[in-house]
């Protein structure tokens, strides 16, 4: 129940309704004690009136009335309660799930390179879900229990205390049984929500591959993997099922015995007459209003341990420290950034990997100025680039803007002023000028049009159903490759960032538009820091300065004719370029 605590933050926002919550619980339970007494004192008017002849209607109409309001008010109680602390557990759940998926955004690329996304889905809908459960009925019953406990155990004792020691011998093994299996029930929910997060993580890698699964024809496979799961699904909620199946039974057979007590004994006393027949029967009122209470514990301790076990899980990826963030150092100064880089003797290393990705890489450029980064694949271009909005800190050395090390740059101010189109773009279900203005807070549709033009996707946009207007599907699955490339770099143009980042943004475009895309891109460029990352020499000749990576390392550094000239890796490329170009025209 431990994890549970961590939710009195959260309660201690609504304390006032929750407050008023518990007093209607109370009222509620007071009314409702009061029924068993007026049924009682009916019973033996009539009885006394039936043998002596002196029953009067308005004897019988009096306590009628006495039944029928007391049940509306517990009734009307009963509704506030709800309209309360229900209420209150739904606030919270609002509150858990936005600040989930604000402690998920804080956490760096790394986290979610080795968290299923399945998983992080699974947490942010079902387990926030047992959550809220464990809240409202976790708060709700537990004290509408014990007020009708405490409450109905005072009438009982008051009534007739010996029936009432002798009735209450059986509840003590109600609580062993509800604690024992309620380990038990923890311990199962746990294992059903590890399953729930593999195959809900599986479902989504199936959606978002299907073209994948159609080409290849695995239809059938994936179906097979999935019922597996699913399976495996059915087995942990039937191995639940059948903990919390027995809880119930048990309670009831234990409550039983306390019913036969009373009617044993208080059936002795009735025939002595020490007891009368509306007082027997409003001791059994009572005793049957202790077994609500009795069921209503046995499932609020399933639900406190389900909540628990959820939250125990939300808490291990709430709890994750971002390894990149403002800190102490950060110098809340900075506003703006000119877009002067330098990376001084930088070193990079994945989170456990024995090489390096980039090496001692030593490097200035001037704020204004054109790099284009050239190499094989895995040489580390993308990483490099990466460094610069901190998607991932440098392992040693330092990489500088304007000066100052990125890591005390606030990181707002750091990644607002770069413009990044990245290597696998992405784009989000929703229009396409939704799309394009998405890094800029209230962008024109005159903006939007401008950052399209000098894009070049304008004019597939206009040719759309409802052209701006008009909504992409999932990642943008309405959309070729090359279109999907050109809003990204319409997304970046948008911002008119100090530093623009174009991570091979222009390999799906062919050379005629990416020749368009380059005049127009060289306007928005001047007079701003700009990195291109391409395997197409054409998209990089006119750099101010060029770079060529290999194995993380610069092994060449120049302008295009330069790199030519040295005869190196660069030239490599240029010549088979040229040759591929060659082959094409004939």
């Amino acid at each position: 129940m431990k994890p549970l605590l961590r939710l009195l933050p959260y309660l201690a926002r609504y304390r006032r309704t929750l407050l008023w919550g518990l007093l209607t619980v109370v009222m509620s339970n007071v009314f409702t004690v009061a029924l068993p007494v007026f049924v009682g004192r009916a019973i033996d008017v009539l009885k006394t009136g039936i043998v002596s002849g002196t029953l009067h209607r308005s004897d019988l109409v009096m306590y009628a009335g006495l039944v029928v309001g007391s049940s509306l008010i517990a009734g009307f109680f009963t509704f506030l309660t709800r309209q309360t602390i229900i209420v209150v557990s739904r606030h919270v759940e609002f509150d858990l799930r936005n600040d989930f998926l604000s402690s998920i955004q804080k956490l760096p690329l790394s986290y979610f390179q080795v968290t299923p996304t399945g998983d992080l889905m699974a947490l942010a809908t079902n387990d926030i879900g047992a959550v809220r459960n464990a809240l409202g009925p976790g708060i709700m019953y537990p004290t509408d229990t014990i007020m009708t406990f405490l409450l109905v155990l005072g009438v009982l004792l008051y009534t007739d205390w010996q029936i009432t020691l002798l009735a209450l011998i059986p509840l003590p093994f109600v609580s062993f049984v509800v604690y024992r299996l309620g380990k038990l029930v923890h311990e199962k929910f746990e294992e059903r929500q590890e399953q729930y997060s593999r195959l809900t993580t599986r479902a989504q890698e199936s959606l978002s591959g299907i073209r994948v699964i159609k080409t290849y024809v695995r239809e059938e496979h994936e179906t097979r993997l999935f019922r597996d799961l699913s399976w495996d699904y059915l087995r942990k909620n039937l191995v639940l099922a059948r903990v919390q199946s027995i809880m119930w039974p048990l309670m009831f057979l234990l409550i039983g015995f306390s019913l036969v007590i009373t009617l044993y004994v208080g059936g002795g006393k009735v025939m002595d007459g020490r007891m009368t027949i509306g007082t027997l029967t409003a001791v059994f009122a009572y005793l049957s209003m202790l077994i609500w209470p009795m069921i209503a514990f046995g499932w609020v301790i399933n639900m406190l341990q389900q909540g628990a076990a959820s939250m125990s899980r939300l808490v291990k990826t709430m709890d994750v420290v971002p390894e990149i963030g403002d800190t102490a150092d950060t110098n809340h100064g900075i506003t703006s950034i000119t877009g002067a880089i330098e990376f001084r003797h930088m070193t990079f290393r994945h989170h456990g990997a024995e090489r390096a990705a980039l090496n001692d890489i030593s490097l200035v450029i001037p704020a204004g100025r054109t790099l284009a980064i050239v190499g094989y694949t895995g040489a580390g271009k993308s990483t490099m680039v990466n460094l610069l909005p901190r998607l991932y800190d440098v392992t040693e050395g330092a990489v500088l803007i304007d000066g100052v090390d990125v890591r005390r740059i606030p990181l707002k101010v750091l990644r607002g002023a770069i413009g990044y189109v990245p290597q696998e773009t992405f784009l989000f279900s929703d229009t396409v000028a939704d799309n394009i203005g998405y890094g800029v807070d209230r962008a024109t549709g005159e903006e939007v049009k401008e950052a399209a033009e000098i894009a070049q996707i304008s004019h597939d946009i206009e040719e759309f159903p409802r052209q701006y207007d008009t909504h992409l599907g999932e990642r943008g699955i309405t959309l070729s490759g090359g279109q999907k490339q050109r809003t990204s770099i319409a997304r970046a143009v948008l911002r008119k960032p100090a530093i623009l980042i174009l991570d091979d943004a222009l390999s799906a475009v062919d050379t005629y538009t990416e020749e368009e895309i380059l005049l127009r891109l060289r306007r928005v460029m001047k007079g701003r820091t700009s990195i291109i990352i391409s395997h197409r020499i054409s998209t990089v000749k006119e750099a101010d300065q060029i770079i060529v990576l290999h194995e993380g390392a610069i092994k060449e550094q120049g302008t295009h004719d330069e790199l030519v000239t040295l005869g190196g890796i660069y030239a490599e490329l240029h010549r088979k370029q040229l040759l591929e170009e060659e082959l094409e025209q004939l």
